[in-house]
Protein backbone atom coordinates (compact mmCIF):
# COMPACT_ATOMS: atom_id res chain seq x y z
CA UNK A 1 0.00 0.00 0.00
CA UNK A 2 2.85 2.41 0.83
CA UNK A 3 4.47 1.79 -2.58
CA UNK A 4 1.14 2.29 -4.35
CA UNK A 5 0.61 5.56 -2.49
CA UNK A 6 4.08 6.84 -3.42
CA UNK A 7 3.68 5.86 -7.06
CA UNK A 8 0.18 7.29 -7.25
CA UNK A 9 1.21 10.62 -5.73
CA UNK A 10 4.03 10.93 -8.29
CA UNK A 11 1.59 10.15 -11.11
CA UNK A 12 -0.84 12.78 -9.85
CA UNK A 13 1.96 15.36 -9.68
CA UNK A 14 2.87 14.48 -13.27
CA UNK A 15 -0.78 14.81 -14.27
CA UNK A 16 -0.79 18.33 -12.82
CA UNK A 17 2.38 19.19 -14.74
CA UNK A 18 0.89 17.98 -18.02
CA UNK A 19 -2.23 20.01 -17.29
CA UNK A 20 0.02 23.04 -16.74
CA UNK A 21 1.40 22.53 -20.28
CA UNK A 22 -1.90 23.81 -21.66
CA UNK A 23 -1.07 27.22 -20.20
CA UNK A 24 2.31 26.96 -21.92
CA UNK A 25 0.68 26.19 -25.26
CA UNK A 26 -1.72 29.10 -24.82
CA UNK A 27 1.08 31.57 -23.98
CA UNK A 28 3.22 30.35 -26.88
CA UNK A 29 0.40 30.63 -29.41
CA UNK A 30 -0.81 34.08 -28.42
CA UNK A 31 2.76 35.34 -28.12
CA UNK A 32 3.67 34.30 -31.66
CA UNK A 33 0.48 35.67 -33.24
CA UNK A 34 -1.11 39.09 -33.46
CA UNK A 35 -2.89 40.94 -30.71
CA UNK A 36 -6.20 41.06 -32.57
CA UNK A 37 -6.60 37.26 -32.38
CA UNK A 38 -5.65 36.68 -28.73
CA UNK A 39 -9.13 35.97 -27.35
CA UNK A 40 -9.81 33.57 -30.22
CA UNK A 41 -6.70 31.53 -29.51
CA UNK A 42 -7.36 31.44 -25.77
CA UNK A 43 -10.96 30.37 -26.37
CA UNK A 44 -9.80 27.47 -28.55
CA UNK A 45 -7.26 26.32 -25.97
CA UNK A 46 -9.79 26.39 -23.14
CA UNK A 47 -12.33 24.56 -25.31
CA UNK A 48 -9.80 21.84 -26.15
CA UNK A 49 -8.92 20.95 -22.57
CA UNK A 50 -12.48 21.11 -21.21
CA UNK A 51 -14.23 19.25 -24.01
CA UNK A 52 -11.25 16.95 -24.47
CA UNK A 53 -11.54 15.67 -20.89
CA UNK A 54 -15.29 15.13 -21.20
CA UNK A 55 -14.89 13.24 -24.48
CA UNK A 56 -12.08 11.13 -23.04
CA UNK A 57 -14.37 10.21 -20.14
CA UNK A 58 -17.33 9.41 -22.39
CA UNK A 59 -15.60 7.37 -25.11
CA UNK A 60 -11.89 8.08 -25.49
CA UNK A 61 -10.42 6.19 -22.56
CA UNK A 62 -12.28 2.98 -23.38
CA UNK A 63 -11.46 3.33 -27.07
CA UNK A 64 -7.77 3.72 -26.27
CA UNK A 65 -7.66 0.98 -23.62
CA UNK A 66 -10.35 -1.50 -24.65
CA UNK A 67 -8.94 -4.43 -22.68
CA UNK A 68 -8.16 -7.73 -24.42
CA UNK A 69 -7.28 -6.36 -27.82
CA UNK A 70 -4.63 -6.85 -30.48
CA UNK A 71 -6.03 -5.34 -33.64
CA UNK A 72 -7.14 -1.97 -35.01
CA UNK A 73 -10.31 -1.12 -33.08
CA UNK A 74 -11.77 -2.06 -29.72
CA UNK A 75 -14.20 -0.47 -27.29
CA UNK A 76 -14.83 -1.25 -23.63
CA UNK A 77 -18.06 0.74 -23.33
CA UNK A 78 -19.21 4.27 -22.62
CA UNK A 79 -18.06 6.23 -19.60
CA UNK A 80 -15.89 5.21 -16.68
CA UNK A 81 -18.43 2.88 -15.04
CA UNK A 82 -16.26 -0.12 -15.78
CA UNK A 83 -16.04 -3.35 -13.74
CA UNK A 84 -12.49 -2.22 -12.95
CA UNK A 85 -13.96 0.46 -10.71
CA UNK A 86 -16.87 -1.49 -9.31
CA UNK A 87 -15.47 -1.30 -5.78
CA UNK A 88 -12.84 0.75 -4.02
CA UNK A 89 -10.69 -2.26 -3.22
CA UNK A 90 -10.70 -3.36 -6.83
CA UNK A 91 -9.74 0.17 -7.87
CA UNK A 92 -6.67 0.06 -5.63
CA UNK A 93 -5.70 -3.29 -7.15
CA UNK A 94 -5.87 -1.82 -10.67
CA UNK A 95 -2.11 -1.35 -11.05
CA UNK A 96 0.90 -1.38 -8.74
CA UNK A 97 1.85 2.07 -9.97
CA UNK A 98 -1.39 4.04 -9.78
CA UNK A 99 -5.18 3.80 -9.48
CA UNK A 100 -7.68 3.58 -12.29
CA UNK A 101 -8.75 7.18 -11.69
CA UNK A 102 -5.21 8.50 -11.89
CA UNK A 103 -4.64 6.54 -15.09
CA UNK A 104 -7.70 8.11 -16.69
CA UNK A 105 -6.76 11.66 -15.72
CA UNK A 106 -3.11 11.35 -16.76
CA UNK A 107 -4.03 9.91 -20.16
CA UNK A 108 -6.81 12.47 -20.59
CA UNK A 109 -4.30 15.31 -20.33
CA UNK A 110 -2.37 13.77 -23.21
CA UNK A 111 -5.47 13.44 -25.36
CA UNK A 112 -6.20 17.15 -25.49
CA UNK A 113 -2.64 17.99 -26.58
CA UNK A 114 -3.10 16.67 -30.14
CA UNK A 115 -5.78 19.25 -30.98
CA UNK A 116 -3.79 22.02 -29.26
CA UNK A 117 -0.98 21.39 -31.74
CA UNK A 118 -3.41 21.92 -34.63
CA UNK A 119 -4.75 25.09 -33.02
CA UNK A 120 -1.39 26.84 -33.30
CA UNK A 121 -0.85 25.90 -36.94
CA UNK A 122 -4.25 27.22 -38.08
CA UNK A 123 -4.25 30.34 -35.91
CA UNK A 124 -5.61 33.66 -37.16
CA UNK A 125 -7.80 32.46 -40.02
CA UNK A 126 -9.91 29.42 -39.11
CA UNK A 127 -13.58 29.71 -38.16
CA UNK A 128 -14.01 28.76 -34.54
CA UNK A 129 -17.18 26.68 -35.04
CA UNK A 130 -15.67 24.23 -37.54
CA UNK A 131 -12.48 24.06 -35.45
CA UNK A 132 -14.52 23.08 -32.41
CA UNK A 133 -16.30 20.35 -34.38
CA UNK A 134 -12.95 19.11 -35.69
CA UNK A 135 -11.65 18.97 -32.11
CA UNK A 136 -14.63 16.90 -30.97
CA UNK A 137 -14.11 14.32 -33.72
CA UNK A 138 -10.31 14.23 -33.67
CA UNK A 139 -9.84 14.14 -29.89
CA UNK A 140 -12.95 12.09 -29.22
CA UNK A 141 -12.41 9.38 -31.84
CA UNK A 142 -9.24 9.54 -33.94
CA UNK A 143 -6.66 10.10 -31.21
CA UNK A 144 -7.85 7.26 -28.92
CA UNK A 145 -8.28 4.80 -31.80
CA UNK A 146 -4.77 5.58 -33.04
CA UNK A 147 -3.43 5.43 -29.49
CA UNK A 148 -4.88 1.98 -28.95
CA UNK A 149 -2.66 0.61 -31.71
CA UNK A 150 0.34 0.92 -29.37
CA UNK A 151 -0.58 1.92 -25.82
CA UNK A 152 -3.83 -0.06 -25.82
CA UNK A 153 -2.11 -3.28 -26.89
CA UNK A 154 -3.07 -3.08 -30.57
CA UNK A 155 -1.29 -4.35 -33.66
CA UNK A 156 1.82 -2.16 -33.30
CA UNK A 157 2.43 -3.62 -29.86
CA UNK A 158 2.09 -7.16 -31.20
CA UNK A 159 4.69 -6.82 -33.97
CA UNK A 160 7.59 -9.28 -33.70
CA UNK A 161 9.68 -6.32 -32.60
CA UNK A 162 7.09 -4.03 -31.00
CA UNK A 163 6.89 -0.41 -32.07
CA UNK A 164 8.20 1.77 -29.24
CA UNK A 165 6.98 5.21 -28.27
CA UNK A 166 7.63 5.89 -24.60
CA UNK A 167 5.68 9.13 -24.14
CA UNK A 168 4.29 10.06 -27.53
CA UNK A 169 6.68 11.52 -30.12
CA UNK A 170 4.36 9.86 -32.62
CA UNK A 171 1.24 8.98 -30.63
CA UNK A 172 0.73 12.55 -29.42
CA UNK A 173 2.96 14.96 -31.34
CA UNK A 174 2.85 13.49 -34.82
CA UNK A 175 -0.87 12.81 -34.48
CA UNK A 176 -1.30 16.56 -34.03
CA UNK A 177 1.37 17.39 -36.59
CA UNK A 178 -0.15 15.38 -39.46
CA UNK A 179 -3.54 16.99 -38.88
CA UNK A 180 -1.86 20.41 -38.79
CA UNK A 181 -0.35 19.83 -42.24
CA UNK A 182 -3.71 18.86 -43.70
CA UNK A 183 -5.46 21.81 -42.06
CA UNK A 184 -2.88 24.34 -43.24
CA UNK A 185 -3.08 23.00 -46.81
CA UNK A 186 -6.88 23.23 -46.88
CA UNK A 187 -6.99 26.65 -45.21
CA UNK A 188 -4.34 28.48 -47.16
CA UNK A 189 -2.00 31.14 -45.84
CA UNK A 190 -2.89 34.28 -43.92
CA UNK A 191 -3.47 37.47 -45.90
CA UNK A 192 -0.12 39.17 -46.38
CA UNK A 193 2.04 36.15 -45.61
CA UNK A 194 3.13 35.72 -49.21
CA UNK A 195 3.21 38.78 -51.50
CA UNK A 196 4.08 38.25 -55.15
CA UNK A 197 5.37 34.83 -54.20
CA UNK A 198 7.74 36.21 -51.57
CA UNK A 199 7.63 35.39 -47.88
CA UNK A 200 6.63 38.25 -45.59
CA UNK A 201 7.23 38.06 -41.85
CA UNK A 202 4.15 38.50 -39.65
CA UNK A 203 5.69 39.00 -36.19
CA UNK A 204 3.99 37.90 -33.01
CA UNK A 205 2.77 40.59 -30.64
CA UNK A 206 4.27 39.33 -27.37
CA UNK A 207 7.57 37.45 -27.58
CA UNK A 208 8.14 37.60 -23.78
CA UNK A 209 4.87 35.69 -23.35
CA UNK A 210 5.94 33.15 -25.99
CA UNK A 211 9.20 32.68 -24.07
CA UNK A 212 7.27 32.10 -20.84
CA UNK A 213 5.14 29.57 -22.70
CA UNK A 214 8.17 27.57 -23.80
CA UNK A 215 9.63 27.51 -20.28
CA UNK A 216 6.25 26.36 -18.91
CA UNK A 217 6.15 23.62 -21.55
CA UNK A 218 9.67 22.52 -20.62
CA UNK A 219 8.59 22.28 -16.98
CA UNK A 220 5.44 20.42 -18.01
CA UNK A 221 7.55 17.89 -19.89
CA UNK A 222 8.86 16.70 -16.51
CA UNK A 223 5.36 15.31 -16.06
CA UNK A 224 4.84 14.35 -19.70
CA UNK A 225 7.94 12.14 -19.81
CA UNK A 226 8.47 11.56 -16.11
CA UNK A 227 4.91 10.35 -15.66
CA UNK A 228 5.24 7.98 -18.59
CA UNK A 229 7.47 5.78 -16.42
CA UNK A 230 4.07 4.95 -14.83
CA UNK A 231 5.61 4.71 -11.37
CA UNK A 232 7.93 6.63 -9.05
CA UNK A 233 10.83 4.29 -9.81
CA UNK A 234 13.75 6.46 -8.64
CA UNK A 235 16.34 5.34 -11.19
CA UNK A 236 14.12 5.40 -14.27
CA UNK A 237 12.33 8.65 -13.46
CA UNK A 238 15.62 10.39 -12.73
CA UNK A 239 17.19 9.18 -15.97
CA UNK A 240 14.10 10.19 -17.92
CA UNK A 241 14.18 13.74 -16.56
CA UNK A 242 17.92 14.04 -17.27
CA UNK A 243 17.59 12.90 -20.89
CA UNK A 244 14.55 15.15 -21.35
CA UNK A 245 16.40 18.24 -20.11
CA UNK A 246 19.60 17.54 -22.01
CA UNK A 247 17.74 17.03 -25.29
CA UNK A 248 15.84 20.30 -24.76
CA UNK A 249 19.03 22.22 -24.05
CA UNK A 250 20.85 20.72 -27.05
CA UNK A 251 17.88 21.40 -29.33
CA UNK A 252 17.75 25.04 -28.34
CA UNK A 253 21.48 25.66 -28.64
CA UNK A 254 21.84 23.94 -32.01
CA UNK A 255 18.75 25.63 -33.48
CA UNK A 256 20.13 28.99 -32.40
CA UNK A 257 23.56 28.24 -33.87
CA UNK A 258 22.30 26.87 -37.18
CA UNK A 259 19.80 29.71 -37.52
CA UNK A 260 22.51 32.30 -36.84
CA UNK A 261 24.86 30.76 -39.39
CA UNK A 262 22.09 30.51 -41.97
CA UNK A 263 20.34 33.85 -41.49
CA UNK A 264 23.04 35.98 -39.77
CA UNK A 265 20.81 37.02 -36.88
CA UNK A 266 20.15 35.74 -33.36
CA UNK A 267 16.53 34.62 -33.71
CA UNK A 268 14.90 34.03 -30.32
CA UNK A 269 11.85 32.30 -31.82
CA UNK A 270 14.11 29.75 -33.52
CA UNK A 271 15.90 29.22 -30.20
CA UNK A 272 12.55 28.62 -28.49
CA UNK A 273 11.29 26.20 -31.12
CA UNK A 274 14.64 24.39 -30.97
CA UNK A 275 14.02 23.69 -27.28
CA UNK A 276 10.57 22.33 -28.09
CA UNK A 277 11.98 20.28 -30.97
CA UNK A 278 14.51 18.69 -28.62
CA UNK A 279 11.73 17.87 -26.17
CA UNK A 280 9.54 16.30 -28.84
CA UNK A 281 12.52 14.38 -30.24
CA UNK A 282 13.50 12.73 -26.96
CA UNK A 283 9.93 11.86 -25.97
CA UNK A 284 9.80 8.55 -27.87
CA UNK A 285 12.83 7.07 -26.11
CA UNK A 286 13.56 9.19 -23.04
CA UNK A 287 13.76 6.11 -20.80
CA UNK A 288 16.06 4.22 -23.18
CA UNK A 289 18.77 6.80 -23.88
CA UNK A 290 22.07 7.70 -22.25
CA UNK A 291 22.80 11.39 -21.60
CA UNK A 292 25.05 11.46 -24.68
CA UNK A 293 22.35 9.88 -26.83
CA UNK A 294 19.88 12.48 -25.58
CA UNK A 295 22.19 15.35 -26.47
CA UNK A 296 22.68 13.98 -29.99
CA UNK A 297 18.94 13.44 -30.51
CA UNK A 298 18.17 16.93 -29.24
CA UNK A 299 20.92 18.50 -31.35
CA UNK A 300 19.65 16.86 -34.54
CA UNK A 301 16.12 17.98 -33.65
CA UNK A 302 17.36 21.54 -33.25
CA UNK A 303 18.91 21.50 -36.72
CA UNK A 304 15.74 19.90 -38.13
CA UNK A 305 13.71 22.82 -36.78
CA UNK A 306 15.65 25.39 -38.81
CA UNK A 307 15.50 23.46 -42.08
CA UNK A 308 11.90 22.31 -41.59
CA UNK A 309 10.71 25.88 -41.02
CA UNK A 310 12.54 26.93 -44.19
CA UNK A 311 11.01 24.05 -46.17
CA UNK A 312 7.51 24.86 -44.93
CA UNK A 313 7.96 28.47 -46.03
CA UNK A 314 9.22 27.40 -49.46
CA UNK A 315 6.15 25.20 -49.85
CA UNK A 316 4.08 28.32 -49.05
CA UNK A 317 2.47 26.68 -46.04
CA UNK A 318 1.63 29.17 -43.31
CA UNK A 319 2.25 27.85 -39.80
CA UNK A 320 2.30 30.87 -37.44
CA UNK A 321 3.88 29.07 -34.47
CA UNK A 322 6.08 26.45 -36.16
CA UNK A 323 3.91 23.57 -34.96
CA UNK A 324 4.56 21.38 -38.00
CA UNK A 325 8.33 21.67 -37.70
CA UNK A 326 8.30 21.08 -33.95
CA UNK A 327 5.69 18.37 -33.52
CA UNK A 328 5.70 16.53 -36.84
CA UNK A 329 9.27 16.75 -38.14
CA UNK A 330 10.87 16.28 -34.73
CA UNK A 331 8.24 13.72 -33.73
CA UNK A 332 9.19 11.57 -36.71
CA UNK A 333 12.90 12.03 -35.98
CA UNK A 334 12.51 11.12 -32.32
CA UNK A 335 10.51 8.02 -33.16
CA UNK A 336 13.09 6.78 -35.66
CA UNK A 337 15.92 7.63 -33.26
CA UNK A 338 14.74 4.83 -30.95
CA UNK A 339 15.97 2.37 -33.56
CA UNK A 340 19.34 4.15 -33.88
CA UNK A 341 20.32 5.10 -30.32
CA UNK A 342 19.91 3.71 -26.83
CA UNK A 343 19.02 0.32 -25.42
CA UNK A 344 16.66 -0.72 -28.22
CA UNK A 345 18.83 0.25 -31.21
CA UNK A 346 18.71 -2.38 -33.95
CA UNK A 347 17.71 -2.83 -37.57
CA UNK A 348 14.54 -4.66 -36.58
CA UNK A 349 13.57 -1.90 -34.17
CA UNK A 350 14.18 0.77 -36.81
CA UNK A 351 11.87 -1.08 -39.23
CA UNK A 352 9.18 -1.28 -36.54
CA UNK A 353 9.57 2.45 -35.91
CA UNK A 354 9.09 3.11 -39.64
CA UNK A 355 5.96 0.97 -39.64
CA UNK A 356 4.62 2.96 -36.71
CA UNK A 357 5.36 6.32 -38.33
CA UNK A 358 3.70 5.23 -41.58
CA UNK A 359 0.66 3.79 -39.77
CA UNK A 360 0.00 7.00 -37.89
CA UNK A 361 0.60 9.10 -40.97
CA UNK A 362 -2.05 7.10 -42.80
CA UNK A 363 -4.82 7.32 -40.18
CA UNK A 364 -4.14 10.95 -39.32
CA UNK A 365 -3.89 12.28 -42.87
CA UNK A 366 -6.95 10.40 -44.09
CA UNK A 367 -9.15 11.13 -41.08
CA UNK A 368 -8.24 14.80 -40.71
CA UNK A 369 -8.65 15.36 -44.45
CA UNK A 370 -12.12 13.80 -44.47
CA UNK A 371 -13.25 15.85 -41.45
CA UNK A 372 -11.82 19.16 -42.65
CA UNK A 373 -12.71 18.72 -46.32
CA UNK A 374 -16.34 17.99 -45.45
CA UNK A 375 -16.41 21.04 -43.19
CA UNK A 376 -14.81 23.17 -45.91
CA UNK A 377 -17.40 22.15 -48.50
CA UNK A 378 -20.38 22.54 -46.16
CA UNK A 379 -20.00 25.30 -43.58
CA UNK A 380 -16.59 26.58 -44.67
CA UNK A 381 -13.49 26.63 -42.48
CA UNK A 382 -11.97 30.05 -43.21
CA UNK A 383 -13.16 33.41 -41.97
CA UNK A 384 -13.94 36.24 -44.41
CA UNK A 385 -11.25 38.66 -45.55
CA UNK A 386 -12.85 41.43 -43.50
CA UNK A 387 -12.88 39.30 -40.35
CA UNK A 388 -9.27 38.25 -40.85
CA UNK A 389 -8.03 41.79 -41.41
CA UNK A 390 -9.93 43.28 -38.50
CA UNK A 391 -9.25 40.38 -36.14
CA UNK A 392 -11.16 37.35 -34.93
CA UNK A 393 -11.52 38.70 -31.41
CA UNK A 394 -13.87 41.47 -32.51
CA UNK A 395 -15.86 39.42 -35.02
CA UNK A 396 -16.17 36.05 -33.31
CA UNK A 397 -16.04 37.06 -29.65
CA UNK A 398 -16.93 40.74 -29.43
CA UNK A 399 -14.00 41.25 -27.06
CA UNK A 400 -10.55 42.79 -26.97
CA UNK A 401 -7.73 41.09 -25.06
CA UNK A 402 -6.17 44.44 -24.19
CA UNK A 403 -9.00 47.01 -24.28
CA UNK A 404 -6.82 49.82 -22.89
CA UNK A 405 -3.72 49.08 -24.93
CA UNK A 406 -3.55 48.82 -28.69
CA UNK A 407 -0.70 48.16 -31.09
CA UNK A 408 -0.50 49.34 -34.66
CA UNK A 409 -1.02 46.19 -36.71
CA UNK A 410 -1.11 45.57 -40.40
Amino acid sequence: MELLTTNNVWMMICTALVFFMHLGFAFLEIGLTRQKNTINILFKNIFIITVGLLLYCLVGFNLMYPGDFNGFLGFAGFGLDSPLTDAGALDLAYNEGYTYWTDFLFQGMFAATAATIVSGAVAERIKIGPFMLFTVLYVGLIYPIAGSWKWGGGFLQTLETPFYDFAGSTLVHSVGGWAAVVAVCLLGSRIGKFKDGKLQAIPGHNIPMATAGVLILWLGWFGFNGGSVLSADPELTSLTLVTTCLAAAAGGVVAALVSTLRYKNLDLTMFLNGILGGLVGITAGADQMSPTDAIIIGAVAGAIIVFAVSLIDRLKLDDPVGAIAVHLACGIWGTLAVGIFGNLASGAQFVSQLIGVASYAAICIVSSFIILFVLKKTVGIRVSEKEELEGLDAHEHGMDAYPDFRLNEH
